[in-house]
């Protein structure tokens, strides 16, 4: 491996890892279940692929040169954040009654893992300008750029479910009521802000 891919992939990690709104449904799914949190863990690393994909086609280009269309993506991904927060703080109210519903708790967290990541309009972008940093001159870019964009991908499919694995791993402890109480209150607080924030920024940018 050469030194630009040691160096890429040391970057890419810290962003796969960076905590946000995957990391964060990647752990309320886990507290569900551990195969609802792998399911979402895949549907995060999923979102990654789509998104290093458009970033490889120069579609997400278009994302950069229409300001409205990044804006459209945007209120759409905050929306839906915002949602996975509000509903897990509905959940509060189940658990202070007792009920511990699992399935409920994390319906069908492969859609959800893929389209937090999915409807987030800052990855296309961060990976349009991230990629060709990383691509020698004289190289073929696109075989390169698809080297780099499966870096990305293998690096969210060991760090999503070994989050996941992990927080299953605390389940006995992490579900026991105040700690999931705890748990849920922080993941949703989390997610609302998050949602909301990316709702608000078209505002704040005008």
């Amino acid at each position: 491996m050469d030194g630009q891919l040691i160096a890429f992939t040391g970057v890419a990690a810290g962003m796969v890892a960076l905590p946000g709104a995957d990391f964060t449904v990647v752990v309320r799914s886990a507290l569900a279940s551990r195969r609802a949190g792998l399911a979402c863990a895949l549907g995060v690393a999923c979102g990654l692929l789509l998104h290093t994909a458009l970033a490889v086609a120069g579609v997400a280009a278009v994302l950069a040169a229409v300001p409205a269309l990044f804006r459209a993506v945007q209120l759409a991904g905050g929306a839906y954040v915002l949602y996975l927060g509000v509903r897990s703080l509905r959940t509060l109210r189940a658990q202070s009654a007792g009920v511990t519903d699992r399935a409920e708790a994390a319906p069908r967290p492969l859609r959800q893992g893929f389209l937090t990541n999915a409807l987030n309009p800052k990855a296309p972008l961060t990976f349009l300008s991230l990629l060709p940093q990383f691509v020698p001159a004289g190289s073929a870019a696109v075989p390169r750029t698809l080297l780099l964009a499966l870096i990305v991908v293998a690096l969210a499919l060991v760090w999503f479910p070994a989050v996941a694995l992990l927080v299953d791993r605390l389940g006995r402890w992490l579900r026991r009521p105040k700690a999931a109480r705890a748990v849920t209150l922080a993941t949703g607080t989390a997610l609302t802000l998050l949602g909301s924030g990316l709702l608000l920024e078209p505002l704040w940018a005008a």
